[in-house]
């Protein structure tokens, strides 16, 4: 079923001989809907904008639809649903299994980059920002029906590998390897790197790695595979799944076949012994091979992106990263539009930072960036705390995993709820309430809902829903908005308008509850209101899935 403004843009457009701009009214007084496009059209045809807005609304046929449109301002055309029309369309989507949210047409292929990890290093508390809103953009596309590929373009090449391999064939503790892998190889990447006297030794095994070495090469494989492996239980926690795991490694012998044909095409030339891509009012090249023969960031991000539009051919590519590699990515988006006469939409999603209470990036009390799986265990932990507190009756299994829906759910909302391209301040105490803007806040919620049914003995069967009262218009109308919310995400790359909708949803839900009775109604108002109670509920449970969270039976 198309979602509502769809049905008024397609009337509008038609009535106009132009395009529609169509958004929720930010004044309800006005209307639920409104028509701003004739302003600039009535530019273009030099007529008057209020005159032409109002010859637009003598052509529109939405009785069905609205009440009669209004003329405001300079040219808004506002537009106010009627009851039945919004009984009839949260009636189909309670009866829809994808509740009233149409497929994109048409469907695009959409490549997403995301979390990046290094090698040999932990996964700390800045990894969890690319890799939760990457898996959330993927699914809110998926769900809208466009064909996804998740990439992890994980670091597993470069310099660092030297020093690993050296400090694996002399200093590894393989007990310490055995307990803890990322830890142990951290520690030997640290004591090498820490030792000039042996970054010649070290700089010889990097050497022979390339060369293609089969003993430097089979431990090269074993470092990466125990990376994976603890990745991988960080990944399971967050529920979080990749299509692709291509490393830099995988990119590395396409690299001089790249600056060949850059430099054949005239895009790349020589600086100071280096070749660069020059832009036009740029003062700093994007390098792509130093004097000395090393590629660069910039080089495999170009290899990779060739690569993905030979195999694939998406129509957009998303990079998560945050936001100190914006010049980095305008720079490889410039190269690749000389490059290629044809690019998909290449976008850089990027995020401000985790902030501790003082103000300064999140880290340990040593000065270290905080670990993620530790993140991960005090989450769980103060969860636990707060379930046990509540429900000390419940099976310890049952607390556990309550917690561990409730603890992973609260971190990753208190991340999507933000505006991605802003710093926030981290506070459990915020994140893990069961009041305000939160998970927890949802997921009781869900779980009060479902309460509901459990005391009028089942779900209702399939019917209408009616309007009787004006808290339950409201909440129809706000359901009714979850298509367009969901391709705001899309369109914007903001997980938080999701956050936003949801919250606002359990708002006018607990308005609605309050003020018109469900389980003591008589037929047919009584059955007409559990399947809104059950509409809600399924939107709140999707809308959880889509930022990768839990919803659970109990708290």
């Amino acid at each position: 079923m198309p979602a509502v403004p769809e049905l008024l843009a397609a009337a509008v457009e038609q009535a106009l001989n132009g395009p529609a701009l169509i958004a929720p009214c930010a004044n309800p007084q006005f209307g639920d809907y409104q028509a701003n496009g004739v302003m600039a059209l009535a530019k273009q045809r030099r007529q008057n904008p209020r005159q032409l807005a109002a010859e637009v609304v003598a052509q529109l046929h939405l009785d069905d639809i609205c009440e009669l449109p209004t003329v405001a301002g300079a040219g808004f055309i506002n537009f106010r649903l009627k009851p039945e029309f919004v009984a009839r369309q949260v009636t189909a989507a309670a009866q829809d299994e994808r509740l009233g949210v149409p497929l994109a047409k048409p469907v695009k292929t959409v490549v997403v980059d995301f979390c990046g990890v290094n090698v040999a290093k932990p996964m700390h508390v800045g990894h969890i920002r690319s890799t939760i809103i990457g898996d959330c953009l993927s699914r809110v596309l998926r769900f809208l029906g466009h064909r996804v590929i998740t990439d992890n373009h994980i670091g597993d090449w470069g310099t660092q590998f030297g020093m690993l391999l050296l400090g694996w064939k002399q200093y590894r503790d393989d007990g310490a390897l055995a307990t803890d892998p990322i830890g142990e190889l951290l520690r030997l990447y640290k004591f090498v790197h820490e030792k000039p006297e042996l970054r010649d030794a070290a700089k010889a095994e990097l050497v022979k790695l390339q060369q293609g070495d089969p003993e430097n090469r089979a431990i090269w494989e074993r470092i990466i595979a125990l990376s994976q492996q603890e990745f991988e239980k960080i990944y399971r926690r967050l529920g979080v799944t990749f299509d692709y795991t291509l490393g830099e490694s995988f990119y590395n012998p396409m690299l001089p076949s790249v600056v060949a044909e850059l430099q054949q095409r005239g895009l790349a030339v020589e600086s100071d012994g280096a070749r660069c891509i020059f832009f036009e009012g740029q003062s700093a090249p994007l390098i792509i091979q130093k004097a000395d023969g090393a590629f660069l960031y910039g080089t495999t991000d170009l290899a990779t992106l060739k690569y993905r539009m030979d195999r694939w051919h998406p129509d957009e590519i998303i990079y998560v990263t945050d936001g100190r590699q914006q010049l980095h990515f305008q720079q490889v988006f410039a190269a690749a539009r000389k490059w290629f006469p044809v690019v998909p939409d290449l976008r850089h999603v990027w995020f401000g930072a985790i902030l501790g209470e003082d103000g300064k990036p999140l880290k340990t009390r040593s000065g270290d960036l905080l670990k993620l799986d530790e993140l991960l265990n005090e989450a769980e932990e103060r969860a636990l705390a707060i379930v046990t507190a509540k429900n000390p009756e419940l099976p310890a299994e049952t607390r556990r995993h309550i917690a561990r829906a409730v603890g992973i759910g609260a971190v990753k909302y208190a991340d999507l709820s933000q505006n991605r391209t802003t710093d926030y301040v981290f506070s459990w105490d915020k994140m893990l309430a069961m009041t305000g803007n939160t998970a927890p806040y949802l997921q009781y919620a869900y779980v009060r809902i479902q309460s509901i049914f459990r005391k009028a003995g089942g779900e209702p069967s399939a019917g209408d829903i009616t309007i009787e009262h004006p808290a339950e218009f409201n909440l129809a109308k706000h359901l009714l908005r979850f298509p367009e919310t969901l391709q705001a995400v899309a369109d914007d790359d903001k997980p938080n308008w999701l956050t936003a909708y949801l919250y606002n949803l359990t708002g006018k839900f607990s308005t609605f509850y309050e003020n018109c009775p469900v389980l003591s109604s008589a037929e047919p108002t009584r059955s007409a209101r559990l399947r809104l109670c059950r509409l809600t509920a399924a939107v709140i449970r999707q809308g959880l899935y889509l930022l990768g969270i839990e919803t659970i039976p109990a708290m």
